[in-house]
């Protein structure tokens, strides 16, 4: 799956909002509404707050881009006022959280870093193996029609036991590996998709 900072990609499986369906938000700085600028910085602080650098990120809508990829403020809003913001994080797995209900792209990305500001806050709360389970689901999928049993993508047949998941993973994690020959993020990130969709089938 190519993901494009613009036009806007979509995340494959996620459902959008109707045409026309879209609200005005409430995240109005002095009366005045969000601009892309701030929104923007708000997402990227958040990120930042999770340790992902900017060069790991990537701001997709359907506003033109600026030199460094991101959306360049001044643009006309456009016909489609979605955002998805995809990451890579340290283990190569890419996450995206993509949000599309209100009728401003300034907007969108400021209700997708107040979402990842919550989930972090589960984090400070002492949450973290609930945290990363809900960030399993924002794991960036492959296009449809691409995907793959995770006994495929691990190289597994019968029916593993922990130890066995866990060294199959392993390999096909090194194997997948961006630094590796042949390896890539997309590879990576299909590895470990792979890997949660096997633990929780096997209910490890």
């Amino acid at each position: 799956m190519t993901i494009n900072a613009y036009p806007l990609t979509w995340p494959a499986g996620w459902k959008r909002t109707p045409a026309g369906s879209q609200r005005e938000a409430k995240f109005q700085r002095f009366d005045k509404r969000l601009t892309l600028t701030q929104g923007l910085e708000r997402v990227l602080t958040e990120l930042q707050r999770m340790g992902i650098d900017k060069q790991d990120v990537i701001v997709s809508t359907d506003v033109r881009t600026r030199l460094d990829g991101m959306p360049r403020s001044g643009e006309p809003e456009p016909k489609d006022h979605g955002a998805a913001v995809y990451w890579q994080e340290w283990n190569g797995s890419r996450r995206v959280m993509a949000i599309d209900i209100y009728d401003k792209v300034a907007d969108n990305l400021a209700a997708i870093a107040a979402t990842l500001d919550a989930m972090r806050a589960i984090e400070r709360h002492g949450g973290a193996a609930i945290l990363e389970r809900a960030f399993t689901g924002f794991t960036a999928l492959p296009a449809p029609g691409a995907a793959r049993n995770w006994r495929e993508v691990l190289g597994i047949t019968g029916t593993p036991i922990g130890q066995d998941l866990q060294q199959a993973y392993r390999r096909a994690a090194s194997a997948a590996h961006p630094d590796k020959p042949g390896g890539s993020n997309d590879a990576m990130a299909a590895v470990n998709l792979a890997y949660e969709q096997a633990k929780q089938e096997l209910g490890l």
